[in-house]
C-alpha cells in the first residue's frame, strides 16, 4: 500500500519562497530599473500631466468631476510632484544612503505611483480609461524593484485594489450625475450606457483576475530567476573556495614536509656529535642537548602545523547555521554532563546559508562554546545571537558570563600556542580566527573584567576568501 506524500505541499511551499536576494544585486536592480529607466519616463509623463491639468482646456465644462474629482486630483498631482523631486535626490545619491532606507522608499513610492494612476483613472473614465494597461506595467515593475516575497505581493495587491477603488469611485460619480463623465465630450456617448451593467461587472472581474494572474506569474518568474542566479553564483563560490582551500592545504603541508627533513638531519647530526662528546666536560655536551631539544620542539610544531593544514582539506558545502549550532551545543554541553549553564538563543529566521566546509564551521562553533564553558567553569549564562545585517553578511555573537579577559591578553588570545590554561594547547581560538578569515570574515572580542566576554563573528554573503599570508 502506498501512503500519500505529506511532504509534497511543504516542498512546493519551500519552492515558492524567494531566496535571499543579495543587497548588492538588489541595489543594482534599483539603480538600473528605477533610476535609469523608470525615473526619466516618469518625469516625462508628469510633464504631460502638468500641461494637461494646468495649462490646457482638456477638462473644461465638467461639472461634477470638476467639483468632486478634478480639483482633488490637481492637489494630489502637486503633492506627487514634490514627492518625486525628493525621489530624484534619493536615487541620485542612493550609494550614500543606507540600502534599507532606499528599499523602503522604493516600496512607498511604488504604492504612491499606483494611487496616482488610480486618481487619473477616475478623471479619465474609470472602467473606460485606457490607464488600466498601466496597472499591468506597474505590477511587472513592482516585481523587479521589490524582489522580496512579502512586500512584493502586498504591494501588487494594493495596486490591484487601487484600480478597483478607482473604477468604483468613478461609478459612484457617474451615478450621481451621468453628464459628468469625461468620456462624453470626446465620444458623444449616451449617459445611460456608462452606468455599470452586469456585463461591465463581468469585464471588470476579468480585468482584476488578469491583474492577479500577472501578479502570480511575476512572482513565479522572480522565484525561478533568483533561484537560477543563486545557483550559478553558489557554483562559482564553491569552485573558487574549493580551489583556494586545496591550494592552501597543499602549500602548508609542503612547507611542513620540507622543513621536517632538514630538521631530522640536524637532529641525527647532533645525536652523533653528542655521542662523540660524552667525555668532554667543556659544556659542549650540554649545548648539543639544547640543540636536540629545540629540534624536537620545532618538529612537534611542524607536526601540529600539518594537522592544522588538514583543516583546508574537504569539500565546500551549503550549510545552514542553526542546525550546526545545535549540534555544537549538544557536543559541548551534553545533557548527561549536567552543566549549570543557561543558554539563551536569539536567532533571526531566514538566515542565508554559509558556503563553507562543514569541519571549518564546526571547529569555529565548538571552540568558541568550549572556550565559554571553560571560562565559566561550567556554571553561568551563555547568549547566542545571529542575524543578517544590511550588507547581507551573517553576524554571530557568543557572550558568556565568565571572569572576562584582561586587556593585555586580548591582543594575544588569537595567536597560536598562546594559552592561559595549564593544559591548553593555545590553538583553539587561533583555529577559530583562521577559519573565519579563510572566508573573508572577521572576528572581534569585547570583554569587561567580571562581566564576561563577547565574541562577534561576521561572514560576508559573497566574497572571495582572503587567504592568510
Amino acid at each position: 500500500m502506498q501512503f500519500p506524500d505529506y511532504q509534497t505541499p511543504k516542498r512546493w511551499a519551500d519552492f515558492l519562497v524567494t531566496p535571499t536576494v543579495d543587497p548588492v544585486r538588489r541595489a543594482e536592480r534599483l539603480r538600473f530599473g528605477e533610476r535609469n529607466i523608470v525615473l526619466p519616463a516618469k518625469l516625462a509623463v508628469l510633464a504631460i500631466f502638468v500641461y494637461e491639468f494646468f495649462f490646457s482646456n482638456s477638462f473644461e465644462g465638467l461639472n461634477t468631476i470638476g467639483d468632486m474629482a478634478l480639483h482633488p486630483v490637481k492637489r494630489f498631482l502637486l503633492g506627487y510632484l514634490i514627492i518625486n523631486v525628493g525621489v530624484v535626490g534619493v536615487y541620485l545619491w542612493m550609494e550614500r544612503l543606507p540600502f534599507s532606507l532606499v528599499n523602503s522608499i522604493t516600496w512607498i513610492v511604488n504604492l504612491i505611483d499606483a494611487l496616482f494612476v488610480a486618481a487619473i483613472t477616475v478623471v479619465t473614465g474609470g472602467f473606460e480609461s485606457v490607464l488600466y494597461w498601466v496597472f499591468l506595467v506597474l505590477i511587472v515593475r513592482n516585481a523587479v524593484s521589490v524582489p522580496v516575497a512579502g512586500p512584493q505581493l502586498v504591494l501588487n495587491f494594493l495596486t490591484i485594489g487601487s484600480y478597483v477603488a478607482a473604477v468604483s469611485l468613478y461609478k459612484s460619480i457617474v451615478e450621481l450625475d451621468p453628464l459628468s463623465s469625461p468620456v462624453l465630450i470626446d465620444l458623444g456617448r449616451e449617459p445611460a450606457g456608462l452606468v455599470m451593467s452586469g456585463q461591465t461587472g463581468q469585464l471588470l472581474l476579468a480585468r482584476v483576475l488578469l491583474l492577479v494572474l500577472l501578479t502570480a506569474c511575476c512572482y513565479g518568474v522572480e522565484v525561478l530567476f533568483d533561484r537560477g542566479l543563486q545557483a550559478e553564483e553558489e557554483a562559482r563560490e564553491f569552485s573558487t573556495r574549493q580551489e583556494q582551500l586545496t591550494s592552501a592545504g597543499r602549500l602548508a603541508a609542503e612547507i611542513a614536509h620540507r622543513l621536517k627533513n632538514p630538521l631530522a638531519i640536524i637532529n641525527n647530526a647532533a645525536f652523533s656529535a653528542q655521542r662523540l662528546l660524552k667525555q668532554d666536560q667543556s659544556g659542549a655536551l650540554e649545548k648539543m642537548q639544547m640543540i636536540r631539544d629545540e629540534v624536537e620542539r620545532s618538529d612537534r610544531i611542524l607536526t601540529e602545523l600539518m594537522g592544522y593544514a588538514q583543516l583546508a582539506e574537504g569539500r565546500v558545502e551549503r550549510l545552514e547555521f542553526v542546525p550546526l549550532l545545535e549540534e555544537a551545543i549538544a557536543q559541548v554541553f551534553p545533557p548527561a554532563a549536567k552543566f549549570e549553564v543557561t543558554i539563551r538563543r536569539d536567532l533571526e529566521t531566514g538566515l542565508p546559508p554559509l558556503l563553507m566546509q562543514r569541519a571549518h564551521l564546526e571547529a569555529i562553533l565548538v571552540n568558541l562554546l568550549l572556550n565559554a564553558r571553560e571560562a565559566m567553569q561550567g556554571r553561568g549564562q551563555l547568549e547566542i545571537h545571529a542575524k543578517q545585517n544590511d550588507d547581507g553578511a551573517v553576524v554571530i555573537q557568543i557572550k558568556d558570563t565568565g571572569p572576562g579577559i584582561p586587556e593585555r591578553q586580548r591582543r594575544q588570545i588569537f595567536e597560536p600556542y598562546f594559552s592561559t590554561k595549564e593544559k591548553g594547547t593555545g590553538l583553539g581560538l587561533s583555529i577559530v580566527k583562521h577559519n573565519v578569515e579563510l572566508y573573508g570574515g572577521s572576528i572581534e572580542v569585547e570583554s569587561t573584567l567580571g562581566k564576561g566576554a563577547r565574541f562577534t563573528l561576521k561572514f560576508p554573503a559573497k566574497v572571495l576568501m582572503s587567504l592568510r599570508k
